[in-house]
């Protein structure tokens, strides 16, 4: 029978556990590079304008070349970039194609739309590149299968972009968790809650003349364009987007299979819908999804898009809850409670970037592409997110999409997350593409 420890010994536990991984992050910190890496950043139009100037900035690194099919992004993006790099002029382009065929091009980073970040990885794996992909790290599971094979076969660093992953904060009490801070950890709620505004019905247009709106949909079957498409509602779209669940999910949704050490489900379920307004939005607005794992451990995810109440004071973050007490966790540090509801242990973060702000800057997305530098140079660190633990946590996300869609629980593979004995839920494993852009591993 276990016994509830009192607060000097959560703080002793507590204590222990960051000073682990104080000395992990220690290890981690950076040296001075040998050589210069090149990148190009594919994408520049928000997020990815944030990764041009932080890769400029990075140590060792240079960005060469900015790629994007808005030629406005690229305007913008380049005196931007220029700074950044010291003053050393990037060159745009339109076409990936053509930064894939530069040899001396060392890294591709990926920040274009959900559609694109797995048949892109794969290519510049192909074209021997390293890759840093946004979250999530495929369009759907299939992809992140052949993401995972891809990366295997052509042994290259590949890092998705799930940031809290570089947090000191969030190391220290993951490693605290294992240690057992709040005893066996047995149950993480992961959640995100937004108001956003309705997209409307959107019309057939004229393509923009700053657009080339056929490598915009690249390896995506061919569909007419409509004016509340791009820049951004193109998420809530099957087409081309992946839902909330994806969007954001993926960050929260890592941090709570991080906390359980869990990989692939045994079941899962979705409910919710599309409730705040009626428009062309074709994912959910309100979902609530459940992981359920062996040996005993679940995450749920509770998006609300549409509703921005918090959750324990916070618009994102997750909860994971023990045999002994609770932690609250996200961006901006960590909160650990026993199980007299009291506080015990607090930490704020010293390398953060703010809870809400996906698309900024700042400390945790610096660290994170540092990381991937070191790694590519062989410097003797842990890679904080190689992509076979992307893959999984962006797994888990589409097969909540999956499960909502059919209306039904699904049983999965512990051993690689597949689908089990239900055709209809594995017909949205993978997607047709366009002809000429068919992604092969």
């Amino acid at each position: 029978m276990n016994s509830r420890p009192n607060r000097r010994t959560f703080i002793k536990t507590a204590s222990a556990g960051m000073a682990g991984a104080t000395l992990l992050g220690a290890a981690r910190g950076l040296s001075a590079p040998s050589n210069r890496l090149n990148a190009a950043v594919m994408g520049v139009h928000s997020r990815g304008g944030v990764l041009a100037t932080s890769f400029a900035r990075a140590e060792g690194c240079e960005v060469t070349h900015i790629c994007d099919v808005d030629e406005r992004a690229i305007a913008r993006s380049i005196p931007e970039v220029t700074e950044a790099n010291g003053g050393r002029t990037p060159t745009g382009v339109v076409d990936l194609r053509e930064v894939l065929d530069n040899p001396e091009v060392d890294i591709l980073v990926i920040a274009a739309p959900d559609h694109w970040h797995a048949p892109a990885a794969i290519m510049a794996l192909q074209a021997g590149k390293h890759v840093y992909v946004e979250k999530p790290c495929s369009y759907n599971p299939e992809e992140g299968e052949m993401l995972v094979q891809a990366q295997e076969r052509y042994n290259r660093v590949v890092q998705m972009g799930n940031q809290q992953r570089a947090s000191v904060e969030s190391a220290q009490i993951i490693d605290a968790i294992r240690q057992g801070i709040i005893g066996r950890p047995y149950y993480a709620r992961a959640w995100y809650a937004n108001n956003r505004g309705s997209i409307g019905r959107g019309q057939p247009a004229d393509i923009p003349d700053w657009l080339n709106y056929d490598l915009w949909q690249g390896p995506a079957p061919r569909m007419p364009y409509k004016d509340n498409l791009i820049h951004y509602n193109w998420h809530w779209f099957w087409h081309w987007g992946t839902g909330e669940i994806c969007n954001n999910g993926t960050h929260e949704i890592d941090v709570c299979r991080w906390a359980l050490g869990v990989d692939y489900p045994i079941r899962v379920s979705s409910s919710g819908g599309r409730y705040h307004y009626e428009d062309d939005w074709e994912f959910y607005d309100t979902q609530v999804a459940s992981f359920d794992f062996e040996g005993g451990k679940t995450i749920t995810w509770d998006g609300r898009s549409c509703n921005p109440y918090p959750v324990e004071n916070r618009g994102r973050g997750a909860s994971i809850h023990g045999e002994q007490g609770t932690v609250v966790i996200d961006r901006d540090g960590y909160t650990v409670y026993d199980q007299d509801n009291e506080e015990v242990w607090k930490r704020s973060k010293m390398s953060g970037e703010a809870s809400l702000d996906i698309r900024g800057g700042g400390g945790l997305t610096d660290r994170h592409i540092a990381n991937m530098l070191q790694t590519i140079r062989g410097e003797g660190v842990s890679q904080y997110s190689p992509i076979d633990e992307g893959h999984k946590s962006t797994l888990l996300c589409h097969l909540g999409n999956i499960a909502q869609e059919t209306g039904r629980t699904l049983h999965c593979d512990p051993a690689n997350g597949r689908i089990l004995d239900d055709e209809e839920a594995m017909k949205m494993w993978g997607r047709e593409y366009e002809p000429g852009w068919e992604v092969k591993v």
